[in-house]
This record gives C-alpha cells, sequence and structure tokens, in this order.
C-alpha cells in the first residue's frame, strides 16, 4: 500500500465521497439522532501548513479537495452565529508524550508551518491549542461546548484516521452525538481513510456529507 494517495481531487471528490459511504453497509440507516445545527458546534481540527504544504514532510495530497467544503461550511456557521473551533496541534518534549517516540518529530510553536493555513477566517473564533490526537485530552474543548449549549458535534479537518477518528470516538464517550464529514476530512490514503469511516460508523458516528448539512443549514434558514 503507497503510504500517500491523492485520492479526493477538486474534480472526483463528490463522486469519491457518495462511493464511500456505499462502503459502509446500514450505516445511513443506523442513525440514532437527527443533525440539528442549533444544537451543534463545526470542529475543524489541525488544517495547518504542516499538513497542508507540499513541501512539508507530513503533506496529506487529498486535504487541498476538503479546504472549500470547510470553509463553506464555517462561513455558514458564522452567519448564523454556530459555533466554529478550530484546533491547532503543537508539541513540546513536555506534553507530547508517546507521540514524540511514534512519530520521532513535533510540531513546535516556532515551526511557521504551525500555523493553520490562511484560507480559513478565524479571527476573532475558537482556536484551541492541543498536544494530542484527541482534541478534548487535556483542553477546554469540553466545557466550551457545554457552555454554548451544544450537543451535537460536527468532525472534519486532519488526519481522518488519526486526530479525528480520535476526537470523534472521545466525543461520543462524553455524550456528544457525533457527526463525521466524508468529504470534510481527509489523511494519507483511501485505506486509511474508509477503515475510519467503517470503524466510526458502526459504533460512534453518523457519517454525513458536507452538502448534507449545508442543505439543513439552509433549511432552517429559510424556514
Amino acid at each position: 500500500m503507497n503510504s500517500k494517495t491523492l485520492y479526493f481531487s477538486p474534480d472526483n471528490i463528490e463522486e469519491e465521497s457518495l462511493a464511500m459511504l456505499e462502503h459502509l453497509p446500514g450505516a445511513r440507516h443506523r442513525r440514532t439522532s437527527k443533525y440539528d445545527p442549533k444544537k451543534s458546534a463545526l470542529l475543524i481540527l489541525d488544517m495547518q501548513s504542516y499538513f497542508l504544504e507540499p513541501a512539508s514532510h507530513a503533506f496529506i495530497p487529498s486535504a487541498a479537495a476538503i479546504v472549500p467544503r470547510l470553509k463553506a461550511l464555517a462561513q455558514s456557521y458564522y452567519s448564523r452565529n454556530l459555533p466554529v473551533i478550530f484546533t491547532q496541534h503543537l508539541n513540546t518534549l513536555q506534553d507530547a508524550g508517546s507521540m514524540a517516540s511514534w512519530w520521532k518529530d513535533l510540531i513546535r510553536i516556532d515551526n511557521p508551518q504551525s500555523a493553520i493555513i490562511p484560507d480559513f477566517d478565524f479571527s476573532n473564533r475558537y482556536v484551541l491549542r492541543k498536544s494530542q490526537y484527541d482534541a478534548f485530552y487535556r483542553t477546554h474543548l469540553e466545557d466550551i461546548l457545554h457552555k454554548k449549549g451544544v450537543s451535537q458535534v460536527v468532525v472534519s479537518g486532519v488526519m481522518t484516521h488519526l486526530c479525528c477518528e480520535t476526537t470523534a470516538r472521545s466525543a461520543f464517550v462524553r455524550g456528544f452525538e457525533v457527526f463525521f464529514i466524508v468529504d470534510g476530512t481527509a489523511t494519507y490514503n483511501e485505506e486509511h481513510h474508509l477503515a475510519a469511516l467503517l470503524n466510526l460508523s458502526h459504533g460512534f458516528a453518523t457519517p454525513i456529507l458536507a452538502a448534507e448539512i449545508q442543505d439543513v443549514l439552509l433549511e432552517q434558514l429559510e424556514n
């Protein structure tokens, strides 16, 4: 298996994400809850240059294809005064834990590639620094969500099978209803992406398309 592949591109992401949903038998019918924007927060995980710049050793080839979808979703949330929370993965030797020995590399705050890509307008928005895959681990994320009256989280960003999947599982354990954007997450290859979707849809999260979220947001606006 090639460690990195371009499985999402601007030209194929719609078709590919629909095909992925077909590989999740029964997942679309096991929904125990309905997506409700007014109860939700949009989590955009680790959209940093470290993962999106081609020159970086951690570059995710498919990540660029999800950016327009996430920008549009964020804007829809902003315009409705719904919470959008960005995470920024940063490490020191003191807080890296097992990640330091596993990856042999840390995303330090003084690394220019640690910044969230400028495509996103995150001025006056929550930018939550985290040191592990799990965005809830030793952060104020749960408190922020509860203070906002949030009971549903919409998970997006990178990497699908690491930070996104771990955060989705952690949200489920904490009692949040989790919606996981098939075409709003990306990782190094399709195999890892599909594996995460299969596992999450079985016991942790509802797979959903960015367009489905936008449709509900538009419907509520019209009503």
